[in-house]
């Protein structure tokens, strides 16, 4: 067991330092390339530095406001579903966040802009019902995985129910805990690029117009920028777990 941490330990630390190693070189070779690129009117417009800036702030946005959503509706409900009174509800939630999973984004989303209309507010709610149930699920596990002789000898010490979740059961089960939302980050990042179709704006657009425009300069272009975010933001994710997780628990 003792080699099984170490070895996670030396694997997260070299991804601590690998990604953002990665990142800087996609990014520094991406900015070079288009410093030296031969441009057409079109691409040289699509592909300015200030469009791609305000383009990359939107994606972003719809990142993070999402994520936040599903934080604090998934942790709450996870809590819920572990309790004793009413444990026997999780099979149907997470049955339900299965659902939301495994329809396509880009239908859910388009769906609901028929219904609600276009946006950045509808396409985060398309979003949060294909971000939610990694959380969910993590949260779930995390709590039911807390060593129930903790829990008793927390009772023991007369604890209230409310300060055995919030002093044993949660710090507990915080890393598997962050480890759903930084999935759920990682798959907001990528399917965040669905937003562009309701006119939600986001790093999409490029990939869109590459299309249309049958222009590969900024197809690729668009698909290079979203997988560099998406490994900026897992490894945000990662400093943000080893920094929750309560000291003497991080492998």
């Amino acid at each position: 067991m003792k080699g099984k941490l170490t070895h996670a330990s030396a694997e997260n630390r070299l991804l601590m330092v690998g990604i953002p190693v990665l990142v800087a070189a996609a990014l520094v070779g991406w900015f070079m390339w288009h410093q030296t690129a031969d441009l057409d009117d079109i691409e040289a417009r699509t592909l300015d530095l200030a469009n791609v800036g305000y383009l990359a702030l939107e994606h972003i946005q719809i990142v993070v406001v999402t994520a936040v959503l599903v934080v604090v509706t998934a942790v709450p409900l996870g809590i819920v579903l572990t309790r004793p009174a009413t444990k026997f509800l999780a099979p149907l939630a997470t049955g339900l966040a299965n659902i939301g999973q495994a329809a396509p984004v880009s239908g859910v989303i388009v769906l609901l802009a028929i219904w609600l209309g276009f946006g950045p507010p509808v396409a985060i709610a398309g979003l949060w019902v294909y971000a939610f149930l990694p959380v969910l699920a993590n949260v779930v596990a995390g709590l039911r995985g807390v060593d129930p002789a903790l829990v008793e000898a927390a009772r023991g010490l007369s604890m209230s129910p409310a300060q055995v979740l919030l002093k044993v059961e949660l710090p507990m089960a915080l890393p598997v805990i962050m480890t759903g939302v930084r999935t759920s980050l990682v798959l907001l990042v990528g399917a965040g690029a669905f937003a562009t179709f309701i006119d939600a704006g986001g790093l999409g657009g490029l990939i869109t117009t590459g299309i249309n425009l049958y222009r590969n300069s900024i197809l690729v272009s668009g698909a290079v920028l979203i997988a560099a975010l998406a490994l900026a933001v897992e490894w945000v994710g990662r400093l943000l777990e080893v920094a929750l997780t309560p000291k003497g628990m991080n492998a």
